[in-house]
């Protein structure tokens, strides 16, 4: 029965997520966040800089390097994280660029060419001008992602029906090439130009306070509750039980917003105020996730020290050190979690409690809320703490870690017990054949 309900969830759910994870533009965005990650995790350690947890160090600092100490570091955070909207938008273009086989240099080109003609020229009292660098953070993420896909899309339309100067053969093609682009960049300058103009004459004033008003704020402010993480997470644990990749599916939907609530915090503490958004990238990637989705390296390391069996002894050696780094594939596959009823049960009920143990520990204020620094994914459990929040971060992730295990030891054993009576009927069958 257990297994016509598997089976019946599993048709259903398929479609669905084959759907999502085909999705051109889901898949534009994530691989222009996963273009932008050195970017950001570079940009991250030298705002980690700026305020490592540990007493004396700023006064250390400043005896080193002077008052404004903080500012050599804040000047590439700003390049870097700062700015993180642009390194996003090559990304997304690329990646579009090569599903609808367009130039690719052309594609990133048009995609700036909007994003700039949408950004508001600020002069100051000396008639200087320039741009914002805020509307190229955190705050400008959602209106980038945004106008570079219509921006492509527009681009790919006006070539793919022809609309472009061709001159002969016989020119060179490094001089084709630009007179071929001509009509879809002014298309591109025309459009955004007019859709800068009906902005300006609305309340708004432009388009970053309109899609940060109506659209980024509002997913902020729900993806950055507990009720929404835990759906998100609750979704993701069903999609792994079934077989797909749940944290590829959610997190192309989830990690804008996550990230962007990181960079806010980063931003927060770059101006000396403290970080507010509890959830965020690194909640999720360093603390629900110890181990991988469901904080599974609570489950390797009961199978490491309890497994009686020789098939899981062997798979706790396998699936050990892959979980130290946050990767629980040979588990989830392994054990198997997959279409698993057994485990099924403690792999979502440890997702969803390590969210809320490290909610309310937040909330609290046992742990501080998370600075925003981009630590890897594959960092280590208790250093990745550390680095984050202090060594109460890597007492939480402790903490975390104790308990993920409780969650999955009396559903480990059971399903042990199982390969052991197994075991010891194969060797009986074996010493029979033998005699």
């Amino acid at each position: 029965m257990m297994n016509s309900f598997f089976d019946k969830m599993g048709e259903k759910l398929m479609p669905f997520a084959s759907k999502v994870s085909a999705n051109r533009y889901l898949n534009a965005i994530k691989e222009g966040f996963f273009g932008v990650m050195p970017v950001i995790i570079v940009g991250s350690l030298f705002l980690l800089f700026t305020s490592i947890p540990i007493n004396g160090y700023s006064e250390l600092m400043t005896g080193l390097l002077g008052e404004n100490w903080s500012q050599i570091f804040m000047v590439p955070y700003r390049m870097s994280y700062g700015i993180m909207s642009i390194y996003v938008v090559v990304g997304i273009a690329r990646s579009l660029a090569h599903f609808y086989k367009v130039d690719t240099r052309e594609s990133i080109v048009v995609s700036f060419i909007a994003i700039f003609m949408l950004t508001p020229v600020l002069v100051t009292e000396d008639g200087l001008k320039g741009l914002p660098l805020d509307n190229f953070s955190a705050s400008g993420l959602f209106l980038a992602i945004i106008t570079t896909c219509l921006a492509v899309e527009i681009f790919r339309f006006v070539v793919q029906k022809g609309w472009t100067i061709k001159l002969p053969d016989a020119v060179p093609q490094n001089v084709a090439k630009p007179f071929e682009a001509l009509i879809p960049v002014a298309i591109i300058f025309i459009i955004f130009n007019f859709v800068r103009i009906g902005f300006e004459m609305t309340s708004f004033k432009s388009a970053q306070n309109f899609i940060f008003t109506m659209l980024q704020q509002p997913l902020q402010s729900i993806g950055s509750t507990l009720p929404a993480t835990i759906l998100v997470l609750l979704i993701e644990s069903i999609l792994w039980i079934f077989g797909l990749h749940g944290s590829s599916i959610v997190s192309s939907v989830m990690n804008p917003i996550w990230r962007s609530l990181s960079a806010e915090n980063a931003a927060a503490i770059g101006l000396g105020k403290a970080a507010t958004h509890i959830v965020n990238y690194q909640f999720i990637a360093n603390f629900v996730k110890l181990g991988g989705t469901a904080a599974t390296l609570g489950l390797a390391l009961v199978i490491v020290f309890t497994a009686k069996s020789s098939r899981y002894k062997a798979l706790g050696k396998l699936s050990l050190i892959p979980s130290l780094f946050n990767i629980n594939e040979p588990l989830i596959f392994g054990m198997p979690i997959v279409l698993n009823p057994i485990m099924a049960i403690p792999f979502v009920i440890a997702n969803i409690t390590m969210a809320i143990v490290t909610y309310a520990s937040t909330y609290i204020g046992l742990v501080p809320v998370s600075m925003g620094v981009e630590v890897p994914w594959t960092t280590p459990p208790i250093i990745s703490g550390f680095l984050l929040c202090g060594i109460r971060g890597a007492l939480l992730q402790i903490v975390l870690l104790l308990i993920s295990m409780a969650i999955y030891y009396p559903f480990f054993k059971m399903l042990d017990k199982q390969e052991v009576k197994k075991e010891s009927i194969e060797k009986g069958i074996i010493a029979f054949s033998l005699i």
